[in-house]
């Protein structure tokens, strides 16, 4: 600094001081504490016992057989790279775990503590001195130091987005850690650092992490790799001497000896696999599939149970979307008139037999949907975003084109063609063509399963009437990763599943950064610095109210933006089970709570008499 500046500075920290200024302090009001809630108070106190809806009497034993589609490749799910086996996750523990009947909020696992200031500018883990991994050696505060740069410098992109907000990460205590974050508005991010996946440093130090691997990687969780044979099955055995098996947050979870699940080439044939008692559980997906797929002996007489079950899980959204960096999708127009020619009433009608609701929100089933027309609160935020967010916004509720479900949709077809007209487009011949360059309205739309092409070919049947060139294309689940990790293609499904408490993740789901880096999940390639800024107030939102407010505002703008043709969910999830097993009473909010059955042995007896000794 030259003599000039001190000078400069020297005047300026006297004026200040005789104004009376003094500069904020950091915040240091931080208590330990079992867990934290994004919003409100925890649930549960501190000398809790168990999940309420989990049983801590639930007997220890059995196998649960669960099924998979298409291959695995690697044991490493937090890289970009190859196609991770299903259920690798269970070998490792986090920081801490969430509660599955509260909005946002996590309770220690690794971690016995928590302690972070009321402006959440930092955050500190204290880790269990009893928590080890599977080989014996304690984790560390070093394992958590080394698991957090690594995944930012070799993980899938995601965690680049989630941790974007931390400044620095410390060791302050022979098992402490602290992150220290940047300025700014962030209060998710204490507890997605609680969701850290900590791995061994003393593992993986002398191994390529960035590389897909089947050598079965040392964990420190409730399972470990116990046999495997890529596009056939894996299997996990129980550690007999989990170090978490009596905490408060796992009594009454991790109750098979054993988990393994089949793999299958398609969803058809795991459907009969499913039948002949193969696996023993499935969540149905398909309308069609439930109606009719599985009236069978074994389903009439009650040995296949088959149920609905009630949620109030939030399931975000699904649809046909666009990649924009196509140019036949950069204009807005086209992407509404091609929304047009997707007729759900007939779909859901002939083809799911009316099981299905539309989907009208990125934030579908919850309180987080918007909907009529925005509250003074929300103008508030949409306001001086004016002339960079499309005017429906502020003028009409978004509800996508209806039909009367008869198959004859003229009406849609005409306000499309008017749509494109606008945009630039005509029908010459019976192609649809750009009026200055010549150039066809054409595309693929890409899937990765055959029983999505229910779905796809009567939306490609209605393109064609609007002189529209589409096809479509199913590719293993491979190619369709790999296509989807470097943007390669057109059109495709995509479901964006979302939490009761969105935050960091709409980064990756529509900033313009996340745009442009491989591997990412904004797909549609979504580059809207309106949509960057509401984004940013989600993520700084101080109470539940604000971020209600602030997810609507931004739902409105990504409805209106026509990134995707909305399809349907269902508020009910429909669950098929052979009947060996018990499961608590109590439903979580989130939905089925898997991890909380057990093997009941008597069940499983009279199911295998039954059978004639089968199963």
């Amino acid at each position: 600094m030259n003599t000039r500046i001190r000078s400069r500075c020297g005047w300026a920290i006297a004026l200040l001081a005789l104004s009376g200024f003094v500069a904020p302090a950091p915040a240091n009001d931080a208590a330990p504490a079992h867990g934290i809630a994004m919003h409100g108070d925890l649930a549960y106190p501190a000398d809790f016992t168990h999940f309420k809806y989990a049983n801590p009497a639930a007997p220890k034993g059995g196998v649960l057989r669960q099924y998979s589609i298409g291959t695995f490749d690697s044991f490493n799910p937090y890289i970009a790279k190859g196609n991770p086996a299903a259920g690798i996750t269970r070998i490792y523990d986090s920081l801490m775990t969430a509660s599955m009947d509260e909005p946002f909020s996590r309770y220690g696992l690794l971690a016995e503590s928590i302690e972070t200031p009321s402006d959440r500018s930092w955050v500190a883990f204290t880790i269990r001195e009893g928590a080890r991994w599977h080989d014996g050696k304690p984790v560390s505060a070093e394992d958590v130091i080394w698991s957090f740069n690594t995944l930012l410098e070799k993980g899938s992109p995601m965690f680049g987005f989630y941790w974007a907000g931390v400044e620095k990460v410390e060791k302050t205590g022979d098992r402490r850690v602290k992150f220290s974050f940047k300025p700014g508005e962030n209060r998710e991010l204490p507890l997605i650092l609680g969701q850290l996946p900590v791995l061994p440093k003393h593992y993986w130090e002398n191994r390529n992490f960035d590389e897909t691997t089947l050598e079965p990687p040392l964990g420190s969780g409730p399972y470990e790799v116990a046999a495997f044979e890529p596009g056939r099955y894996v299997s996990y055995r129980r550690r007999a001497d989990y170090w978490g098996a009596d905490l408060p947050v796992n009594r009454g979870h991790n109750n098979f000896d054993s988990l393994r699940w089949e793999y299958y080439r398609d969803m058809s044939v795991a459907i009969e696999a499913l039948k002949a008692d193969a696996y023993d559980i499935r969540l149905e997906n398909s309308g069609s599939k439930w109606a009719t797929a599985y009236d069978i002996p074994d389903v009439r007489d009650g040995r296949l149970r088959k149920e609905s079950i009630p949620h109030q899980r939030n399931q975000g959204t699904q649809g046909f979307i666009f990649n924009l960096r196509r140019p036949q999708f950069r204009d807005r127009r086209v992407r509404e008139a091609l929304g047009y020619a997707f007729d759900f009433e007939w779909m859901n009608k002939n083809l799911s037999f009316g099981l299905y609701q539309r989907i009208r929100s990125y934030f579908e089933n919850s309180e987080l949907a918007a909907r009529g027309l925005p509250s003074p609160a929300e103008l508030e935020i949409l306001e001086p975003l004016k002339g960079r967010i499309p005017e429906e916004v502020f003028t009409r509720e978004f509800q996508p084109p209806k039909t009367d479900g008869s198959g004859k949709i003229r009406s849609n077809l005409r306000r499309a063609t008017e749509l494109f007209a606008e945009a630039g487009w005509k029908i010459v011949d019976g192609r649809l063509i750009h009026v200055e360059t010549g150039e066809p309205m054409a595309f693929e739309i890409l899937l990765p399963s055959a029983g999505l092409e229910r779905t796809a070919l009567p939306f490609k049947k209605n393109l064609e009437r609007l002189g529209v060139a589409a096809s479509v294309r199913t590719v293993d689940t491979a190619q369709f990763r790999q296509r989807m990790d470097t943007f390669d293609f057109d059109m495709t499904t995509q479901r964006i599943l979302q939490s009761s408490s969105p935050g960091n993740e709409q980064r990756e789901f529509w900033s313009s950064e996340s745009a442009k880096r491989e591997g990412g999940r904004n797909l549609m390639g979504i580059e809207n610095p309106a949509v960057d800024e509401l984004i940013e107030l989600v993520i700084a939102a101080k109470t539940r109210e604000d971020l209600i407010t602030r997810v609507h505002a931004l739902d409105r703008v990504l409805l209106w933006g026509f990134y995707l043709i909305p399809h349907f969910y269902n508020d009910v999830d429909w669950l098929l089970y052979w009947d060996r097993f018990g499961r608590p009473e109590i439903v979580p909010t989130e939905g089925l709570a898997i991890g909380t059955w057990w093997y009941d042995k008597a069940k499983a007896a009279r199911l295998e008499a039954a059978l004639g000794g089968g199963g």
